[in-house]
């Protein structure tokens, strides 16, 4: 099963890993598969350098390892560690800073040159860190999301956060899953208008902002609701929105801005072609495609021990009520009745 997979900024290069611990880098033009390589543990995520010099690969165990493109062959070079897992690393345009998310609600960024060395952290999630994205136009902002339900904007040089927006604020109370614990399992940019597209993992939604930049802060604008899971999002540049969903009859669907909204545009011969292709390897899909995300399991764990110590603190001492009204013997501290030892006599106070 794949775990993860990214093109190249070009799109020259296409890498993937699966469930073996394999790193595959393929050439696209034409396609080839230049060669598969083992990693140490199994891959949270991926991405090329800028550059397109390297393959950064961020692991279970919250290490980062670069393999290089150009010696398809050559073994991974590890270039930094976090103490928990990793879910998600980027770079910056220049390839100066890689940026990494981690579980502990951390996002850490690290001279690429020199990755012992941090210029910041972005600290302010409550929950583990799902997706980063750095963007292209605006090259010294980041977007984050977060199982705390949140999309953030950070300056993320100096770790400043710029704006917060809650993701439950903006939905309906009637709606079923208003009240359901969610996170981002993508986040992907549109030039043309300065979009942002926010896909929550397990929900038929989606969430469109708009990047205002100058104010540096986001703008809801829609949320486009399918009536089928939705398994992935992508802006295409010269058409829109692609949406990936759960769904034999129209498993692809474009959505253009119409009118100053959002909705979804008839099929066209180019989408109906890729639909078909789709139908083909319908079974490959619904298997890595259809499970879940797994970040149910990355939610912090929470233990109301204050209710068990009430709950018994208040049956001890109606046990101790009980036994005053029947003019029983004091009782210990574990709700026993004291006993005098044999052979001891009780002590009294001296006069």
């Amino acid at each position: 099963m794949i775990l993860a997979s990214t093109f190249s900024k070009s799109g020259s290069y296409f890498a993937l890993t699966d469930d073996s611990k394999r790193l595959i880098l393929f050439r696209t033009k034409p396609w080839q598969c230049l060669s598969v390589r083992s990693v140490v543990r199994r891959c949270t995520a991926l991405t090329f350098t800028a550059s397109e010099e390297k393959v950064l690969v961020a692991d279970k165990s919250g290490d980062v390892y670069s393999f290089s493109v150009l010696e398809p062959h050559g073994s991974g070079k590890l270039e930094l560690g976090h103490l928990s897992m990793l879910l998600d690393v980027a770079v910056s345009p220049d390839d100066r800073y890689v940026l990494t998310a981690d579980r502990d609600e951390k996002i850490r960024v690290s001279w690429a040159a020199a990755p012992h060395n941090i210029e910041s952290f972005c600290l302010g999630h409550t929950e583990f860190v799902s997706r980063i994205f750095v963007v292209p136009d605006h090259p010294e902002l980041l977007l984050s999301s977060s199982g705390d339900r949140t999309l953030r904007l950070w300056q993320y040089r100096s770790g400043r956060e710029l704006h917060c927006c809650h993701l439950p604020s903006l939905q309906e109370p009637t709606e079923p899953w208003s009240d359901k614990r969610f996170a981002a399992s993508r986040i992907t940019y549109w030039r043309q208008e300065d979009c942002v597209a926010l896909l929550c993992d397990g929900l038929p939604v989606v969430c469109l902002f708009q990047l205002d930049a100058p104010r540096r802060q986001l703008v809801f604008q829609q949320q486009l609701t399918f009536q089928h899971r939705v398994w992935d999002v992508a802006f295409e540049e010269a058409q829109g929105l692609w949406v990936l969903q759960d769904c034999r009859e129209a498993p692809l669907v474009l959505c253009r801005p119409v009118g100053g909204q959002w909705q979804s545009v008839p099929a066209t011969t180019a989408s109906k072609r890729v639909c078909a292709h789709l139908l083909e390897n319908w079974a490959m899909l619904e298997g890595p495609a259809g499970t879940d995300g797994g970040f149910s399991s990355l939610y912090k764990a929470t233990c109301d021990n204050m209710t068990t110590y009430l709950k018994k603190k208040e049956e001890r001492l109606q046990r101790q009520l009980e036994r005053k009204r029947r003019g029983g013997p004091p009782c210990g501290p574990g709700g026993q009745t004291k006993r005098m030892k044999a052979g001891r006599a009780p002590r009294s106070c001296s006069s």
